[in-house]
């Protein structure tokens, strides 16, 4: 029967550490999510974190920001309502909230939450920036990330942009005059473009043409590369309409754009044909295609838009046809201008426009959509991606993290420069507490972060029912944790975040914390009570042995100890001292028979009123609340766990 009871338990231990792993694959489903963008997919992983009980008070948090970036502001209501009262929330979500509010139309109860963030952030801008520019969604995102930018070696003293790297190498356009003949471009008085090619990562590389007939006389730009039907590699890219050595205007004598493929003949680029979304009577240009190569992106000013040009999309069939053009919607496109179109591997489109409300001219922003795979709102990637001048062309490669965007801003190179980006994302401390003894997690941990630099606090948060625990931390820093329960002694642990690779979101550091040899704290016991005069366990007494089982048997199923019993001073030695045996004998044999082992109880003793724990002598000087102080029973602790060494605290482990 013993060792059925043992399987039992092994077995709800191991059901429970799947479902707290499942829990957690959950949590990480939905932060990668929100890290590319799908808040979508994120708001369904955080919902099963919601329904199983998972770290809700994250759960809560992330969803109240999906909702806010995909403008459901009355969805994230509650889930602010949720956290919003706890004492260790960010005050940033003070500001949040009352964003929510405000744009649900509840003025008076948004007030009354920016009044509380104005107290801590006297000097915070956002409120203003929010109230003129209205996108919420890009104030919550560049709240929280960072992109650095950096001029690339290769730029000229003309155009250069449209970027796009394959295996190793960036393709992009040029119009450099030292490698670029034949007349110049009546526009900007630069050589007509061609694409180069050059190693992505030497920055000695010096930049070639492609080789083969993609580029003439005239414009080629914006190169992408695919498969087609067959999954043979080709690519699209923009030229203007000219083909097989023709001077092809459009019908009103202007210079339109068209997209062309070519195929790869033995070893050259062979342009192959003229896509049917092209027209002689309206640009079509800078395409891509979805990852998924279902999907064809470009740009077009053909009738029927929304402004000067839009961004358009063509499904792609099985066998390759390309199917009608269809307007991105009102959304992406404006009465400005919206171009160059780019889709990550999470369905995102990027874009540049100068009809959205951004910081100068072009500007590149982000769609965000909903549960259905509908756009429902654009964030601007903020500076220094964007800046006063035209910012566009962007690409990233698959992990997001780096990429390259083309701008004119000053102190560029030439015209046009390509700059590659490194995307910094929010960094997330996180981690499980166990038990030193046992290996089993620890909720209700006060996990404290202080900054060693500046010698100050700045994050609290309690562990969950799963032990876990989770905030968000800076880069380049100092820090140490401090871990403390009532049950387990303060531990303090030291780390860094100045080598932390820019890739890395999440620094995993968990805790070990050794617990008290206190018994009574352990199993969270309260008085043990007899009758007077008796040595009967009561059937309140029995329900605090209870947990003194469990707690031997289970929790620490190693642990060795002693069993006292004491009296109070009331009467003579002998009777107080054969009282107190028979309560030690009684208490021993309940914990024996409820599957304490024999082993584990070195010995009970009464020690009557000879241990007395305040000075009282009788009833004459005492009252009757310290004579009962004196009637108790300890439980010392002999043993934890057998060769018991201590661990050392693992090591922060990013990834």
């Amino acid at each position: 029967m013993k060792n059925y009871k043992n399987t039992i338990i092994i077995i709800v231990l191991l059901l429970s550490s799947s479902l707290v792993m499942a829990q957690y694959g959950a949590q990480k489903k939905g932060d990668y999510y929100f890290g590319q963008f799908s808040y979508a997919k994120a708001i369904k992983e955080y919902e099963k974190m919601i329904e199983s009980g998972f770290n809700k008070a994250y759960a809560h948090q992330q969803l109240a920001e999906c909702y806010l970036l995909i403008r459901e502001f009355k969805k994230s209501i509650p889930h602010f309502k949720a956290i919003i009262n706890n004492p260790n929330v960010a005050t940033d979500y003070y500001f949040k909230y009352g964003m929510a509010l405000y744009s649900d139309g509840q003025q008076e109860e948004a007030e009354s939450w920016l009044k509380k963030y104005k107290k801590h952030h006297k000097n915070d801008s956002r409120l203003r920036r929010y109230l003129k520019e209205g996108n919420l969604a890009s104030v919550v995102f560049n709240s929280r990330q960072r992109y650095d930018v950096f001029p690339l070696p290769f730029n000229s003293p003309e155009s250069d942009f449209g970027s796009f790297a394959h295996e190793g190498r960036l393709y992009f356009s040029s119009s450099r005059k030292d490698l670029v003949s034949g007349s110049n471009y009546g526009w900007n008085d630069e050589p007509w473009l061609d694409i180069f090619v050059v190693n992505e990562e030497d920055p000695e590389s010096i930049p070639v043409k492609i080789k083969g007939n993609i580029n003439t006389k005239f414009h080629e730009s914006s190169l992408i590369f695919t498969t087609d039907y067959k999954k043979d590699t080709v690519v699209y890219f923009t030229r203007n309409n000219y083909f097989k050595n023709k001077e092809g205007y459009g019908a009103k004598n202007e210079i339109n754009l068209k997209v062309f493929s070519a195929i790869k003949i033995d070893g050259e680029w062979k342009v192959n044909r003229s896509l049917r979304i092209n027209s002689d009577y309206y640009s079509t240009g800078h395409p891509f295609i979805s990852p998924d190569g279902k999907r064809l992106y470009y740009t077009s000013d053909r009738p029927g838009g929304f402004g000067g040009t839009d961004i358009y999309y063509s499904e792609i069939h099985e066998r390759g046809a390309i199917g009608p053009s269809i307007n991105a919607g009102p959304i992406v496109n404006t009465e400005g201008n919206e171009m160059f179109p780019f889709i990550n591997k999470e369905g995102n489109m990027f874009f540049s426009s100068d009809g959205h409300l951004g910081f100068g001219q072009l500007d590149i922003f982000s769609t965000i959509t909903n549960e259905n795979n509908e756009i429902v709102d654009v964030i601007n990637l903020g500076t220094p991606i964007n800046s006063s001048s035209d910012d566009f062309g962007f690409f990233a490669h698959e992990d997001g993290i780096t990429g390259y965007i083309s701008s004119n801003r000053e102190g560029g190179k030439g015209s046009d420069d390509i700059y590659k980006f490194k995307f910094t994302p929010s960094l997330t401390l996180e981690g499980y507490v166990t038990d030193g003894i046992n290996d089993k997690v620890l909720d209700s941990v006060r996990i404290s972060l202080f900054d060693q630099t500046m010698n100050t606090e700045v994050g609290e948060i309690e562990t969950d029912e799963n032990g876990y625990y989770k905030m968000f931390i800076n880069r380049a820093t100092n820090y140490m944790i401090t871990a403390s329960r009532k049950t387990h002694p303060t531990a303090e642990i030291f780390f860094s975040t100045f080598n932390t690779p820019i890739t890395t979101r999440v620094i995993r550091q968990d805790i070990i914390l050794e617990p008290v040899l206190d018994l009574k704290l352990l199993a969270n016991l309260k008085k043990i009570y007899f009758d007077f005069n008796k040595a009967n366990i009561r059937p309140d007494a029995a329900l605090e042995l209870d947990k003194v089982v469990r707690l031997m048997t289970i929790t620490y199923p190693e642990m060795i100890i002693r069993l006292e019993a004491h009296t109070d001073p009331v009467g003579s030695h002998a009777y107080n001292d054969n009282l107190s045996e028979r309560r030690a004998k009684a208490t021993y044999e309940y914990l024996i028979g409820h599957g304490v082992p024999v082993e584990h109880i070195l010995s009970y003793k009464g020690y009557g009123k000879r241990r007395l724990i305040n000075n009282c002598t009788g009833k004459s000087d005492c009252t009757d609340d310290e004579l009962e102080l004196n009637r108790r029973t300890e439980f010392p602790i002999v043993q934890m766990k057998n060769g018991l060494i201590k661990k050392p605290q693992p090591k922060a482990q990013p990834y």
